[in-house]
Parts: structure tokens; C-alpha cells; sequence
């Protein structure tokens, strides 16, 4: 932590620009991480559990398991379950109405990462700059004290390749970070349109059990 804390303060004032970027990039990572994860189910099995139930006529059993699964994509099959009883384009609206609601929140925020990775290493690049001015204006400066070029050379050197460094490190972690969550949000979100469709259409080629589970104490 000395090491890093001595080229922190080598890399000057680019540096806190670009700390206040790593922060934001990673404080986004961790909640992202969390609630995509967190949000996750077995795709399988909720399906097969969902498919047994609905054969089965017991849609109640069917809502109280997609209630205690408290995911985006359980909640968007409860939201279609509960209005069994009415047409089949009510069912289908009652899904999609759940799903414009949840799958913001599964995207919500990720995009982000792309953008602060670049601003990061923009960030470094105009400490770089910065650092090379300083550099240069030791060398050509008449004003300046001959004894001290050198110094103000090292310097200034200093702080252009550790702002290159640290800005390319945190765009390396914010693309990582983006690229993992993008992953699984595309996951879940592929896994809700297959899931709702798969139980939309047993819901209607098995309209006869559905509507003799007693469904009306499920709503």
C-alpha cells in the first residue's frame, strides 16, 4: 500500500480524477454483481416445477412457489398466473406489463461501465499530457534553474506514465466489469423471453386443468 500510495501521489493531480472514476466503476460493478446474481434461478427447474403444477390444475401452488422465488422472472410468470382465468391475450398482457417493468432493472445502470472505462483512461491520457508539459517545460524553459532540470524532468515523467498506468487499469477492470454483468443480464433476459413464452403456451394448450385448479384463490 506504500508502494501505491507513493505513485499515487507521483501521478499528481490526474490521479484524483481518476480515483473518482475507479470509485464510481466500482461501487457500479458490486451492485450490478449483487443484484444480477442475486437475482438469478435455476431456469430449468422453475420451469419444469412451473410445468408440473400447471398440468396438475394447482395454479396456486404455482404462484406461491414463483412468490417465494422472488426473482425478476418469477415475478413476471406469477404476474401472467394470477389472471389465468381470463382470455389468453390478458394472460400474455399481464406478462409483458411485468416484464417492461423488471428487465429495466436487470439492464439498469451496466452500460455505464463502457463509458466510465473510457473516461478513465481519457483521464489518465490528460494527466500524461500534463505530465509531459511539465517535462518539456523543464528542458526549453531559460527561466529555469539548469541544477533543477533533471528533477523536473523525472517529474514530470513520473507523473505522465502513472496516470497511463492507473487511467489503463481501471479501463481495464470497468470493460472486464462491463462485459461479465452485460453477459449475464443478456442471460436473464433471454431466459425471461423463454421462460414466459414456455408458460404462456402451457397455460393455453392446457386451458381445461388450469381452469379447474381453483385459481380464482391464487388471484
Amino acid at each position: 500500500m506504500a508502494a501505491l500510495w507513493t505513485h499515487f501521489k507521483q501521478g499528481g493531480w490526474g490521479m484524483y480524477l481518476i480515483l473518482f472514476w475507479s470509485i464510481i466503476t466500482i461501487g457500479i460493478i458490486i451492485e450490478r454483481a449483487l443484484y444480477l446474481y442475486g437475482s438469478s434461478i435455476n431456469k430449468d427447474v422453475f420451469l419444469a416445477t412451473m410445468q408440473k403444477c400447471i398440468l396438475a390444475g394447482d395454479v396456486a401452488k404455482a404462484v406461491k412457489m414463483c412468490s417465494a422465488a422472488n426473482a425478476p422472472l418469477a415475478r413476471i410468470v406469477q404476474a401472467g398466473l394470477v389472471k389465468v382465468n381470463r382470455s389468453d391475450e390478458e394472460v400474455q398482457a399481464a406478462m409483458d406489463e411485468a416484464a417492461l417493468r423488471e428487465i429495466p432493472k436487470i439492464a439498469k445502470r451496466t452500460g455505464f461501465l463502457a463509458l466510465l472505462a473510457n473516461l478513465a483512461m481519457l483521464s489518465g491520457l490528460l494527466g500524461t499530457v500534463s505530465g509531459l508539459i511539465t517535462s518539456f517545460g523543464a528542458v526549453s524553459g531559460e527561466s529555469v534553474d539548469p541544477s533543477q532540470k533533471a528533477r523536473i524532468l523525472a517529474e514530470g515523467i513520473s507523473e505522465a506514465m502513472n496516470c497511463t498506468a492507473f487511467g489503463l487499469i481501471i479501463a481495464i477492470i470497468g470493460l472486464i466489469g462491463y462485459a461479465v454483468l452485460n453477459g449475464k443480464t443478456q442471460t436473464l433476459e433471454d431466459d425471461i423471453n423463454e421462460a414466459s413464452v414456455q408458460v404462456l403456451n402451457l397455460v393455453v394448450n392446457n386451458r381445461q386443468k388450469v381452469n379447474l385448479g381453483g385459481v380464482a384463490h391464487a388471484a
